[in-house]
């Protein structure tokens, strides 16, 4: 009984964890927010447009931060681990073209 005690324990219900998601705007913002709130276990996301980085509240023994990168990756945005599929990725709105140079600076402006 103890060991079992101990495995349950071992998985956090509210870890919270933050890792670099790429985007521009504040569509990208929404976009990215409510792909990581849709994967279950999430319970919150909030991403920073200037700093790229996503605040996560998540339970453990529901998801991982690879699935949540995953959820993120097929919605069109690249985190640090995973890449997304030209595919996805041509599917945000042209403003949303994070890896095109001159909407970057555009929206560095």
């Amino acid at each position: 009984m103890l060991l079992v005690a101990t495995a349950t324990f071992a998985q956090n219900k509210n870890a919270k964890a933050s890792m670099e998601v790429d985007g521009v705007c504040l569509m990208c913002k929404e976009r990215i927010e409510k792909a990581a709130i849709r994967t279950k276990g999430v319970k919150s996301a909030i991403w920073n447009v200037k700093t790229h980085e996503l605040k996560l509240i998540f339970d453990e023994r529901k998801t991982n931060l690879e699935t949540i990168s995953k959820k993120i990756a097929s919605v069109g945005h690249d985190t640090k681990t995973i890449k997304a599929t030209e595919e996805a990725y041509n599917s945000v709105h042209p403003c949303c073209k994070y890896r095109d140079k001159e909407v970057v600076d555009d929206h560095e402006n």
